[in-house]
């Protein structure tokens, strides 16, 4: 593992209050002490001098405590400014090294002139990602709980950041860990049953061992792999598509789920000539709202490439809504969009309900009426509360996601248990029909090693780089 000591800026660039940068490594508290002078302290140092106090060997400072004092710059003792700094002391850290901490004034030029002093005195650049892969590497964390870190960074409504964070909390470590448990201590069965060919009867029972693959490997596997669409969402939000003809509505709805105007909405047809999308959280869950061109037949070339884009808006969502008019007749064209998205999930969202006046509104056919309808108001604000309450339910399910439950964050994940869920129906499938055990030993090994890619215990160096590649520099 690399032995340096690694510094980058933790805060986002730009003006703010405090702009922090960080270290961790073996100089960590050494390179600090060169540039830090304490204020009002019992700490009596100049720039380039180790502290000295009773505690020598955390450089003079205590672990997990602020120090008031200036950065200042060793070559020429100019004060670069006044800063809050923390030192905590391994294993006690997020990457269990020595990690020290300057809480600077908010300000790019000011936080970038310590962080080159840091790097003058020794330290280096930060990789992306380099602080959460040190304590994954240094097992404070499994890799499921430092990919959940991201999701941390990400997360774009509470529902995101509550998943995000039972998977920090080791939810789904504990899940893989489990299932693994149970493949080892029947992986070591069946090598003693290759040992001791004239006992495996008693060590290992085929018929019974295939039921208790299937109840404490398969179908938890199943359920952590169906996880993987919730988690999905969660992180990435919903993809719905507010469909209709020109003028039914869709950038008025756009514009009331928002609570701003941020569609252009007249009474003239064919307005919306290109995708809006904007993000927003329902009911706590995050949702991406597209308003689409009108779906009709045109020869404009400009509304035509705007109808592509709205189809394939269509074939991305994961749930449309589609709206007609209250107050209106349905259209030839209303049954050529209805064609086109019905195989979906979608909502009805049956518009202008205010313009109805005693009148009998729009009526659907039959078919139609077999998806949640719901008649609406964009304009005045009518039913968009029952509405929302459809999407959330349409999008997410009856019984929406179990935030407790360990939800399978990413791809990489899926496509792992999705391997060792099949290694473990072939397990079963060679047990009911009495394959010898050196084969069913391949399989159970091979299912072990799946999970273990999982939690990090076998990852490939390659696979690793690519993981952190994805974090920002300063995490």
């Amino acid at each position: 593992m690399d032995n340096s000591t690694i510094a980058a800026i933790a805060t986002p660039g730009g003006r703010g209050g405090i702009g922090i940068i960080k270290l961790s490594g073996p100089r960590a508290v050494s390179i600090a002490t060169t540039i830090f002078s304490p204020a009002g302290s019992k700490l009596k140092c100049t720039p380039g001098d180790t502290p000295r106090t009773k505690d020598n060997s955390q450089g003079g400072f205590q672990s997990h405590r602020l120090y008031l004092g200036h950065i200042i710059d060793p070559a020429n003792r100019r004060i670069v400014d006044e800063v809050l700094l923390c030192v905590m002391k391994a294993p006690c850290s997020y990457t269990k090294e020595d990690v020290v901490e300057i809480n600077a004034h908010g300000g790019q030029i000011a936080v970038t002139a310590i962080l080159e002093l840091v790097l003058r005195q020794g330290g280096r650049i930060a990789d992306p990602g380099e602080f959460t892969k040190r304590a994954f590497l240094n097992g404070r964390i499994d890799l499921t709980q430092a990919e959940a870190v991201i999701d941390v960074i990400n997360a774009r409504t509470d529902k995101s950041l509550q998943a995000a964070a039972t998977l920090v909390g080791g939810q789904l470590k504990k899940s893989v860990e489990q299932i693994r448990e149970f493949l080892i201590e029947f992986l070591a069965r069946v090598e003693a049953g290759i040992d001791f060919p004239d006992d495996v009867a008693d060590i290992v029972d085929l018929q019974a061992a295939a039921g208790q693959i299937k109840m404490c490997v398969m179908q938890p596997l199943k359920q952590l792999i169906q996880h993987h669409r919730d988690g999905n969402i969660l992180r990435e939000g919903l993809k719905v598509a507010v469909v209709g003809r020109p003028n039914v509505g869709k950038s008025s709805l756009l514009n009331r789920l928002l609570q701003k105007d941020r569609a252009i909405v007249t009474s003239v047809p064919g307005t919306t000539r290109d995708t809006i999308e904007e993000t927003l959280s329902i009911k706590g869950f995050p949702v991406i709202l597209a308003d689409t061109a009108g779906l009709h037949d045109t020869t404009d070339p400009i509304e035509t490439l705007g109808i592509e884009k709205t189809m394939k808006n269509i074939e991305d969502a994961d749930l449309i809504v589609f709206m007609v008019e209250a107050h209106r007749s349905l259209t030839k064209e209303d049954y050529k969009i209805y064609n086109k998205v019905h195989s979906k999930p979608f909502v009805m969202a049956i518009n202008k309900i205010d313009l109805v006046n005693g009148k009998n509104p729009v009526v659907l056919p039959d078919s139609w009426t077999e998806k949640d309808c719901v008649e609406i108001s964009a304009l005045y604000d009518r039913g968009i509360e029952d509405l929302k309450q459809k999407m959330i339910f349409n999008g997410f399910g009856k019984d929406p996601i179990g935030i407790e439950a360990a939800i399978v964050p990413n791809l990489r994940q899926k496509l792992l248990l999705e391997n060792s869920l099949r290694e473990s129906e072939i397990i079963r499938r060679e047990l009911k029909n009495n394959t010898p055990m050196e084969l069913i030993a391949i399989h159970l090994q091979e299912a072990i090693d799946f999970l273990g890619q999982i939690i990090g215990t076998n990852i490939k160096v390659n696979v690793l780089d690519l993981i952190f590649s994805r974090f920002c520099i300063g995490k």
